[in-house]
């Protein structure tokens, strides 16, 4: 006897999606491979225009991303910042830089960066990272910060 399956009770939630924001290729190579491997959906981007097309286009549940786009300053990652918590208040953010000081630490948290880690740092680490974000509600000051203007 032949019984059909019902797919809804077997069904699994949606890979959440990822989105990796950093001018090195390498970066964004190794971090696609690896998060893809770990169950989720990964799109990259090097350039801050090609990251604001993409997350026009999809939620992202965390967004991974470099504070220095260009070599000249920090001020492109936090205007990013601010931009996805403008359109995408939910979304997580995580920076991840090799220029970190406190004050840029203070500044990325204040545009509404959920967590700040420096480069280099092991995969596994920025996974937990992840991980925990995701399960966690996101922090009110992060969405309030989305409704105030700049």
């Amino acid at each position: 006897m032949w019984l059909a399956r019902d797919d809804s009770s077997s069904r699994e939630e949606p890979m959440p999606r990822l989105l990796v924001v950093d001018d090195e290729e390498a970066i964004c190579f190794s971090m696609s491979e690896y998060f893809s491997l770990h169950g989720y959906k990964v799109d990259t981007a090097r350039e801050m225009e090609e990251a604001e097309k993409l997350l026009g286009a999809a939620e992202y549940k965390v967004v991974i991303q470099d504070l220095r786009l260009t070599l000249t300053s920090n001020s492109d990652g936090l205007e990013m910042i601010r931009t996805i918590r403008e359109h995408n208040p939910q979304t997580r953010i995580i920076v991840l830089t090799a220029y970190g000081s406190a004050e840029v630490e203070d500044e990325a948290r204040r545009c509404g960066a959920d967590a700040f880690l420096r480069k280099p740092k092991p995969l596994s680490q920025v996974a937990q990272v992840v991980q925990g974000l995701i399960e966690s509600p996101p922090r009110e000051s992060s969405i309030r910060q989305a409704a105030r203007p700049a």
